[in-house]
């Protein structure tokens, strides 16, 4: 009669190799340590992919740190396709009216006085 298949073969007792047998308390302990060190770090690793908070923290982090280099790289553009002449212009401006702030606050004081004239005839 044939036997069955699963039931075939050595038992389990003496499926181990004979060196395996022969092992020191030693060596088992220290089997049994690598053993323990190996569960813990699955465990802390499980235990970090459950961590909902510190997940949610993470993509935060993430998704500033991109939106930080998408902000400086659209400045970098910005500052590239604005031409050189047009920067350059405005600084001159800037430095005219800085050295010579009685025009500039004529100038202010004509638009302010032009402004407030509008404003009080619609009130009429």
């Amino acid at each position: 009669m044939d036997q069955d298949p699963r039931t075939a073969g050595t038992d389990v007792g003496a499926r181990e190799a004979p060196e395996e047998q022969q092992r020191t308390p030693e060596e088992i302990r220290a089997d049994i340590a690598q053993t323990r060190e190996e569960v813990g770090d699955t465990v802390e690793a499980l235990a970090a992919k459950t961590d909902v908070k510190a997940q949610a923290q993470q993509k935060i982090d993430e998704i500033k740190s991109n939106v930080r280099a998408k902000k400086d790289e659209l400045g970098a553009k910005a500052k590239d396709s604005t031409p050189g002449g047009a920067q350059q212009g405005g600084r001159q401006v800037v430095e005219v009216a800085r050295a010579n702030p009685a025009p500039v606050a004529i100038g202010g004081a004509v638009l302010f006085g032009f402004f407030l004239a509008r404003l009080t005839d619609r009130r009429r």
